[in-house]
């Protein structure tokens, strides 16, 4: 008999968000902010929050888009790496 489990197109969703949130650390500190609360208070953004999407967190699709613009990156560039 066939397994009716759903799939994720993704893998681990776990995993997924903490690789999106490796790949938030790594551009953050490309872009010269040591400190992501120094970058989450000059983009407005609540540090705790932005900690915890650098930790794997969930987050809205809004917020994730605010944090490209901040980091001026596209999608595109920003899953170009870490996401094999």
């Amino acid at each position: 008999m066939e397994s009716k489990e759903k799939k994720s197109l993704f893998g681990d969703p776990e995993i997924f968000f903490k690789k999106v949130g490796a790949r938030m650390r790594a551009l953050r500190i490309k872009a010269d902010f040591s400190s992501f609360e120094d970058f989450a208070h000059e983009h407005d953004i609540a540090s705790s929050q932005y900690g915890r999407y650098e930790r794997g967190t969930d987050m809205r699709m809004s917020t994730f888009i605010r944090i490209l613009e901040a980091l001026n990156i596209t999608f595109e560039e920003f899953f170009k790496e870490g996401f094999d």
